[in-house]
């Protein structure tokens, strides 16, 4: 796919010219995102009921809408914390994707984790791809370059954030603790299934499909018994591939995600949730909950 243009997913829609006032600097760009948004886990609030509910703004238009209604000023005016979009690492990745794609610049979100947030433990986690003319840049959007992480999260070197496939490929290789790669070392949300279905989220959303991190479909599963393990190892293959300059693996991966329902969402998902409310069919098309069928 050409990775400036948008997705329905990082659409600004009615609300492009909101980002028209935007700095095209990573330094500015990314300041005004971390503005927008708090994360729904890590900013110090708890959020509940509607407030709660952004957390599944699936869509920028929807986002910046939500924004709007609730601030009305242009995006980089400072919000208050509570004042900001609910979120998380995926809301601030994709908000700068869309804003740099609206600026004609190359951009793409990132599924993996990252090992900078907890000593022996990698998180999921969302980053931020650029083209800058000669490489791609990676970019923690989420981060605020003050910090102290060893490295600049406008630029970050490689080994602090590694791709789903990557690490699935470690797991399968025995290289790497299953153990060690999920949502936080304290839940069960861990380990090779976790990782397997990391590997269609980022295929999903280098195809242009930037969905929800608890959206299900296809060819996920809460295990590794009966999953499709071949399956997995060659599109996590053919991932690493691509990432190291494979055109003929970028190709092959296009077409397959185009012909196998398996990997991609089609018409209708499954929207989980990270609070354990009850799973909601949601129509990609109407972009609206699918009703339930009379009892």
């Amino acid at each position: 796919m050409n990775y400036a243009d948008q997705t329905p997913y990082s659409d600004p829609g009615e609300y492009a010219a909101l980002f028209d006032a935007l700095p095209s600097d990573i330094p500015g760009l990314t300041a005004v995102i971390r503005n927008l948004v708090i994360h729904y886990r890590g900013g110090g609030i708890e959020f509940t009921g509607d407030r709660y509910e952004e957390i599944n703004h699936r869509w920028v238009s929807a986002m910046l809408a939500t924004d709007q209604k609730r601030n009305g000023t242009a995006l980089a005016v400072p919000r208050e914390p509570v004042d900001r979009l609910v979120g998380c690492c995926r809301d601030y990745t994709l908000l700068t994707v869309s804003a740099l794609r609206h600026k004609g610049i190359p951009a793409r979100s990132r599924i993996g984790f990252a090992s900078y947030f907890a000593d022996g433990f990698n998180h999921d986690h969302v980053v931020a791809e650029y083209w800058d003319g000669d490489r791609w840049v990676m970019v923690d959007a989420q981060l605020d370059p003050a910090g102290d992480f060893g490295f600049d999260p406008r630029d970050m070197e490689p080994g602090w954030f590694r791709s789903a496939a990557e690490v699935w490929l470690g797991f399968r290789a025995g290289t790497l603790d299953g153990d060690d790669f999920g949502v936080d070392p304290s839940a069960p949300i861990r380990g090779g299934w976790f990782i397997r279905n990391y590997v269609f989220f980022q295929l999903a959303h280098l195809q242009g499909d930037e969905l929800l991190l608890w959206d299900g479909w296809g060819a996920q599963s809460g295990s590794l018994d009966g999953s499709d393990l071949e399956l997995s190892d060659e599109i996590a293959t053919l991932l690493v591939a691509s990432d190291n300059g494979d055109a003929a693996a970028t190709s092959a991966l296009a077409a397959r995600y185009a012909e196998d329902p398996e990997l991609h969402p089609g018409d209708r998902i499954l929207q989980l949730s990270p609070a354990g409310h009850p799973p909601v069919p949601v129509d990609l098309k109407t972009r609206v909950p699918v009703p339930s069928a009379p009892q």
